[in-house]
């Protein structure tokens, strides 16, 4: 057990699906909303520190700010002004141990650290992940008509495959994995896009969710061929969770085989469903991310149900945090203890060899990563 905890303890991780950290300080309302997926403050006289995440930022986060295992809210978010924002950063990011961060930058980038940033920050690699419909309110907002809206995100997503890891699409969000799978023709898209854009230029808000336009970025993302990562179950309110099951995609999953990777993000309380996708699809891969700093103690038993089904070379780690660094390191904490413990396990009834234990950890924890989006290996 010492041999294991010794070897996931060091192992650098890449965080295949984060976002940045906090750009500057924020106020304890603030801050208690970014730590739950709920976009509302808690009910009059609770607090969304009583949760599992709030709990475990007590327990783990307070030692590296010089408190005490289990301080008091109070006493966290006092100290973490007294350090101020970019140490909170500082010392929460290098206690990771992330080796290389890939940052999907479609989400409220004002309030959290770019690229450049999030690198200085982290003292290590950021490599981008580019969101689609992203790239299609960018196009909207430029002016663009619905003859041109098609060709002009096409040239817009190929110049970000020369220099993007990745492309994400957040779909589920938009409409759900009930989309049809197949590729809309030309004439459905300029048709869809007349209409958004009409849309657009009557209420000054791009925010795309006509499934056709939907689908259609999908398919630029399988023409361009690079890794797709899709956001699967667990999420805001704005998400309907019975329509982000990934078994939805299967049909789609057929007709793309071959021309891309897809890697489904998060999952919980899908994860098993993605396990079974990862192993019947040979171009499937997820992971257990944003479910592991909200579950918090609890989870041992998320991850250990990842391991069930699907092959260990088609799973990643990602935390998905976005905001306070405490998401940021709880989830590499989280995963480190949980592949410990679940291991460590199997390792002490016989099943399994501490080199395979050691090996399985490094592929789910890094090389997987590296091998899907051909990263470099330090």
């Amino acid at each position: 057990m010492e041999k294991l905890t010794d070897a996931i303890e060091k192992l650098p991780l890449v965080d295949h699906h984060v976002h940045g950290a906090l750009a500057g300080a924020v106020d304890r309302a603030t801050f208690e909303v970014m730590i739950t997926e709920s976009s509302v403050p808690a009910p009059a006289g609770t607090t969304h520190f009583d949760s599992q995440v709030g709990f475990s930022i007590r327990r783990w986060c307070a030692p590296l700010l010089d408190l005490a295992p289990h301080c008091s809210p109070e006493e966290y978010l006092a100290r973490r002004d007294e350090l101020g924002n970019d140490e909170v950063n500082r010392r929460l990011l290098a206690a990771t141990g992330v080796d290389r961060y890939l940052i999907e930058t479609g989400y409220q980038g004002d309030a959290t650290l770019g690229l450049q940033q999030m690198a200085t920050a982290g003292r290590r690699p950021v490599h981008e992940v580019v969101r689609l419909e992203a790239v299609a309110e960018e196009v909207a907002r430029s002016g663009a008509d619905a003859a041109g809206f098609a060709a002009t995100v096409r040239e817009r997503l190929a110049d970000s495959a020369t220099t993007a890891v990745g492309f994400k699409s957040i779909v589920a969000y938009r409409h759900g994995f009930d989309v049809d799978p197949s590729r809309p023709a030309d004439v459905e898209v300029a048709r869809a896009a007349d209409r958004w854009l009409r849309e657009v230029g009557t209420t000054g808000t791009a925010r795309v969710a006509d499934p056709v336009l939907l689908r259609f970025l999908l398919w630029q993302a399988v023409d361009l061929g690079r890794p797709l990562q899709l956001h699967v179950g667990y999420g805001d309110a704005d998400l309907d969770l019975h329509r982000s099951n990934p078994l939805l995609l299967t049909e789609w999953l057929r007709q793309v085989q071959g021309r891309l990777d897809v890697l489904l993000l998060h999952c919980y309380p899908f994860h098993r469903e993605a396990g079974y996708l990862a192993q019947v699809f040979p171009h499937v891969y997820f992971d257990v991310g944003l479910a592991l700093n909200y579950v918090g103690a609890r989870s041992t038993a998320v991850v250990a149900e990842s391991l069930e089904l699907a092959p260990f070379a088609k799973q990643l780690y990602s935390s998905d945090a976005w905001g306070p660094a405490e998401l940021h390191y709880l989830g590499a904490l989280n995963w480190r203890r949980a592949m410990t413990r679940i291991l460590g396990q199997w390792v002490d009834d016989g099943e399994w060899s501490l080199d395979d234990a050691v090996r399985v950890a490094t592929m789910i924890g890094s090389t997987n990563a590296r091998r899907v989006y051909g990263l470099p290996e330090s």
